[in-house]
């Protein structure tokens, strides 16, 4: 029926860690947080759709909350840097967004396509420790992946 990928990384796993530029032109690596804070690391298709937009938006609304909980949120597209930077301008989002033009680390992750077409719409949470603890998949249920996120994190606290 379709060819999608099963994730690489599965719950249980070690994060693989990574270094891309963020819409503020610096290198942001995972290890940069790891131990002093979870990492929700959450792959979404495009800048400026209006699924990304709710789903970032969500992500923003929450933001404080997350931060409360000991978690940073971080957003990866394929999107150019300055792409990032005017959605997040626009949208005033207070968190990371990495972008990952050549799909390295969405390959990494083993994030999959949806219709071999439309990059996957993925949520990791990421303990202290590196640990993948919590993984949402969900294309359409764009609000989904913030209550995901912060029941797993309010979970692990």
């Amino acid at each position: 029926m379709s060819n999608t990928v099963t994730s690489k990384v599965s719950v249980g796993d070690q994060a693989p860690d990574f270094a891309l530029p963020s819409q503020k032109g610096e290198v942001v690596r995972l290890s940069d947080f790891l131990e002093k804070s979870m990492v929700v690391l959450y792959f979404y298709p495009k800048d400026n759709t209006a699924g990304c937009t709710t789903e970032a938006c969500s992500f923003r609304d929450s933001y404080e909350v997350f931060k409360e909980a000991g978690a940073e949120v971080i957003g990866v597209s394929s999107d150019s840097e300055e792409s990032h930077r005017q959605f997040a301008e626009r949208n005033h989002l207070p968190f990371i967004l990495l972008s990952d033009q050549k799909g390295a680390l969405r390959k990494l992750y083993g994030v999959p396509t949806t219709l071999g077409l439309l990059p996957g719409r993925v949520t990791y949470v990421i303990d202290k420790q590196g640990v993948v603890r919590h993984i949402f998949s969900s294309q359409l249920g764009v609000d989904k992946h913030t209550t995901e996120a912060l029941a797993t994190i309010r979970s692990i606290s």
